[in-house]
């Protein structure tokens, strides 16, 4: 795969709205390059890829396809745990996003990448797999689930990634979020991605101790680069 023109932006921990907010608008101008290549042969626009970290604060977000009574809480429990809730526009059910966890949010022109949607996943997935086992822990794919798991097909099965995107002309946006020193209690609260028989861990629960963010998401991010062949701007 040739190599992609790609901006990544750490924007540290920020309100969720406010990233969704940012997120659209930077897929808005994805698809508007995209469109105006179409309409004006010969004069194309180079398609900027963008790839953004961030963390935050604890937040419950349902997916389109979502079951509501997968948040076991009502309104005034949100308040008291200090969380909010939006029903947002990507695939799967609900999922928590806090801080110690890296959320991250491709805008991949999938297309341009000549990637489908299943084999776009399993890069995200793999870019995980390879990024926890540089801490000694083996993640893998669990049929049937998006998403990296420790001990996958056993009664432990137990998640350390979501996976949640959509894809709108073949341009990606939302992401994934690794629980790297996550506090796991909020979890309680949901029935995570719809499952009610399967955990979820952390990096740090499976280490026994807490990890250094910034290692992690440097590590991340250039397993991100070998996976899709990204050129980050400098």
């Amino acid at each position: 795969m040739d190599e992609s023109l790609t901006i990544f932006e750490d924007l540290g921990e920020i309100d969720y709205k406010k990233a969704w907010d940012y997120q659209e608008e930077q897929f808005s101008r994805v698809v508007d390059s995209k469109l105006f290549n179409r309409e004006h042969p010969g004069a194309e626009k180079e398609i900027e890829h963008h790839l953004i970290f961030c963390e935050h604060p604890h937040v419950y977000t349902l997916g389109k396809s979502g079951q509501a009574n997968n948040l076991l809480i009502q309104d005034d429990f949100l308040k008291k745990i200090d969380a909010q809730f939006y029903k947002i526009n990507r695939g799967g059910d609900i999922t928590y996003h806090g801080p110690g966890q890296i959320v991250g949010y491709p805008i991949f022109d999938l297309e341009q990448m000549k990637l489908g949607i299943k084999e776009y996943i399993h890069k995200l997935e793999e870019a995980i797999i390879l990024t926890v086992a540089e801490y000694g822990i083996k993640g893998g794919r669990l049929e049937g689930a998006t998403g990296v798991w420790l001990d996958t097909n056993t009664p432990q099965a137990r998640k350390v990634c979501a996976i949640g995107v959509r894809a709108s002309r073949y341009v990606s946006m939302h992401g994934f979020a690794l629980n790297v020193n996550t506090n796991l209690e909020y979890f309680n609260y949901i029935n995570p991605c719809g499952f009610v028989d399967k955990g979820v861990t952390s990096m740090q629960k499976e280490l026994n101790g807490e990890v250094d963010m910034e290692a992690v998401r440097t590590r991340l991010k250039n397993n991100l680069k070998k996976v899709f062949g990204l050129s980050f701007m400098a």
